[in-house]
């Protein structure tokens, strides 16, 4: 995959995004929620690597629901949610000078600086859990996990134990607000003590420090936390009363003076040279740190210049991770394990005899799909030189800071004789359907997708989970078990539960493990939820490429479920190959949702116009009184309003146009059509100024547009 030839033909595109895009949710979710990987660094950065390079040819597949416009994360149910000021957001990463110079060239593009000298910080990038300290009049009141960068875990309790955490700010330019972010950490030494005393107490030793570190942190008893001696690096500030400096290197000064930790190998760069000089100086000093890193982190100091490059929907503009090379070593394959995923995919796993890469023990590798044991990728060229992958054999693995290596190569000299061919089932392991490859996919899945219980199960969670219907006491397990004793087979199942108990002899009150309270309280958790809001019931769906972030934009649109099922029942989208088919008026206004493409509408159009799909939302309706979404802010001139840019813009380019839209409140299209509000059209205006004027939508100049929101 990683270095083949980009798609070239839109359907190609679209295929491989799709798969790329559920690879990414599906590693998002093994990670952040389950703490088990199934992926090393460097193979998860791979697919995002190539996820952005089929986005950059193919820009109509960008969509707010791709991990390239997603902070992964999640907020785990022990400790109570905790809301950032602003914003935690993930960083962008390079991997080669071309990667660095790309990124420069972006910094001085979006600011329209062609020779003069911007000034970079360089420190390294610490693997370890990023976290985010609240202080108010100087006192710590908060301290959080990044969680889903909106909201993270409130572990304010544990913080408190790590030395490197003042509990009061001393010193200079304290504002009376402000969040000071960094990474908490676990240094070598303790990570060996640790795993010492859990050998000599027979419980399991820890894979690496940063998995350590993470769940030291979530312990519920602060003594375990105050137990592991953790550590903190202060980096950055989020919320703030006050700016307290004008530089980041400056900042990290402050933060010192103010009693925190400060990474002393910090230092400000101004050319790339010099940025590319510091990566290689921090990698020959990486094994003597004590402490892990996985790259350098690059930062454009001046604050302001920051302030005017701004976000894209998951990460800054002026900032990224510069990682390192990944670490390898020999093991054998002694197994494929076939997983079945929430959607039907089987996902073949490497067994691998452990092996310590990096000072990690791993034991299990990603092996994507069927062509790539057989040797091929997507489009039939050869990868590690053409070499299948067969049990028995030695094999080179590789990982960049995480437990889950990633196979680079096969050691086709020490092949066994009586090594064969793998032959991948056509059956699925957990039902017995018949698993089918679809043309133009890598992918085989599982037909059984009403009798599958890997993915019925999978289905019925995500329904459940935070972010959807949220229903306290129905986790993983009691769906698992609900599932197995037939109470729930489909998300209406679960409303009608307490209504099927009446008369019955086996009440949940009476099932091991559940009590007349323990009942009683899911079954008063099941009728709040009844009331949830709208579009946490349209992202439970699992529509496929409607997440949280599109569920809120659709039904920000529609309002209700009945009427996005309405336009999607009526949705004509346009014949395959005929370019001049638009589609019909419902189609055409699906697609004009902010953030709506075609795939994703396609995907809504796909879900709604299946009947058993229809069916059983139907009963799930039945017993849902959802509650609308928010009216959008009307505090600027134009929030809520669809704007469309077009033209050369001379006061500023058009990234940083659509970003102020968009901060604004606005709604920033790619297409004018009768849902356009407005459009700023510049010198070279051409087809969507003509569109415009034919629909009688309201045109404007860049001074005009600036009068507008108050920037003459």
């Amino acid at each position: 995959m990683a270095g083949s030839k980009t798609p070239d033909t839109p359907l190609e595109a679209q295929t491989e995004h799709a798969r790329l895009v559920e690879q990414i949710r599906a590693h998002d979710e093994r990670y952040y929620q389950e703490d088990a990987p199934v992926v090393s660094d460097a193979e998860y950065d791979a697919l995002r690597k190539r996820l952005v390079e089929i986005e950059a040819k193919f820009p109509e597949l960008v969509t707010a629901e791709s991990p390239t416009q997603k902070v992964s994360g999640g907020v785990s149910e022990k400790f109570a949610k905790a809301r950032h000021g602003v914003p935690m957001l993930s960083l962008d990463n390079a991997f080669d000078r071309e990667d660095v110079s790309d990124f420069v060239g972006r910094v001085r593009r979006f600011l329209n600086l062609k020779d003069e000298e911007i000034a970079f910080t360089a420190e390294p990038k610490i693997d370890g859990l990023s976290c985010n300290l609240r202080y108010e009049k100087g006192k710590l009141v908060l301290g959080a996990t990044r969680g889903d960068g909106e909201v993270g875990e409130n572990v304010t309790a544990n913080v408190t134990t790590i030395s490197e955490i003042p509990h009061t700010l001393k010193g200079r330019n304290i504002p009376d607000l402000i969040e000071i972010r960094g990474e908490i950490y676990m240094s070598h030494a303790d990570f060996r003590a640790l795993n010492e005393r859990q050998e000599k107490e027979g419980k399991p030793v820890y894979a690496n420090p940063r998995n350590s570190a993470g769940g030291s942190l979530r312990q519920l008893d602060p003594k375990i936390t105050a137990a592991r001696n953790l550590h903190f690096f202060a980096y950055a500030w989020g919320e703030a009363s006050s700016e307290p400096s004008d530089t980041q290197f400056g900042f990290v000064e402050l933060l010192a003076s103010w009693g925190f930790a400060t990474n002393p190998l910090m230092k400000r760069v101004t050319s790339m040279d010099e940025m590319l000089a510091y990566h290689r100086e921090i990698g020959e000093v990486r094994a003597t740190l004590g402490y892990d890193i996985d790259g350098v982190v690059y930062k454009v100091d001046r604050i302001d210049l920051q302030r005017r490059l701004g976000f894209v929907s998951r990460s800054p503009r002026w900032a990224i991770a510069h990682k390192f090379a990944a670490e390898q070593a020999f093991t054998v394959l002694n197994d494929i394990d076939i997983q079945v995923g929430r959607t039907g995919k089987l996902t073949p796993v490497a067994k691998l005899e452990p092996v310590t890469v990096g000072g990690v023990v791993v034991s299990n590798a990603t092996l994507h799909n069927e062509d790539f044991i057989h040797g091929v990728d997507s489009r039939g060229n050869p990868v590690r030189d053409g070499n299948d992958i067969r049990i028995g054999d030695t094999v080179v693995v590789q990982r960049a800071g995480d437990v889950i290596p990633q196979i680079v190569r096969v050691v086709v000299e020490k092949r066994p004789k009586d090594a064969k061919p793998y032959t991948f089932p056509t059956v699925c392991p957990a039902c017995g359907s018949h698993a089918v490859r679809e043309e133009g996919e890598s992918d085989r899945r599982c037909t059984g997708g009403l009798v599958c219980p890997a993915q019925a199960v999978e289905r019925l969670r995500h329904f459940v989970s935070r972010n959807a219907m949220d229903i306290e006491g129905l986790g993983e397990k009691q769906i698992q078990a609900f599932y197995d004793w037939g109470l729930v087979r489909e998300p209406a199942d679960i409303f009608t539960m307490e209504r099927r108990e009446e008369g019955s002899l086996s009440r949940l009150k009476n099932r091991e493990g559940w009590g007349e309270q323990s009942a009683a309280n899911l079954f008063k958790a099941i009728e709040e939820a009844r009331r949830r809001q709208v579009h946490r019931v349209v992202f439970g769906l699992g529509i496929r490429h409607v997440g949280d972030i599109n569920a809120k934009r659709l039904m920000r649109h529609y309002r209700t479920i009945d009427a996005l099922r309405a336009a999607a029942l009526a949705a004509c989208p346009p014949e395959d190959g005929n370019r001049a088919d638009k589609g019909n008026d419902e189609w055409q206004e699906l697609t004009s949702v902010s953030g709506i493409g075609d795939i994703v509408a396609h995907a809504v159009v796909d879900f709604f116009q299946e009947p058993k799909n229809e069916k059983a939302l139907s009963a799930l309706l039945d017993e849902l009184t959802p509650e609308p979404m928010e009216e959008a802010a009307q505090d600027t001139a134009v929030a809520g309003k669809t704007v469309v840019f077009t033209g050369t813009l001379e006061r500023m380019t058009r990234e940083e146009a659509k970003a102020q839209a968009e901060r604004l409140g606005a709604k920033v299209s790619g297409s004018v059509s009768k849902k356009t509000d407005i459009v700023v059209a510049g010198p070279g205006a051409g087809s969507k100024l003509k569109q415009a004027t034919d629909l009688g939508v309201t045109v404007m100049t860049e001074d005009d547009w600036l009068s507008l929101i108050g920037q003459h």
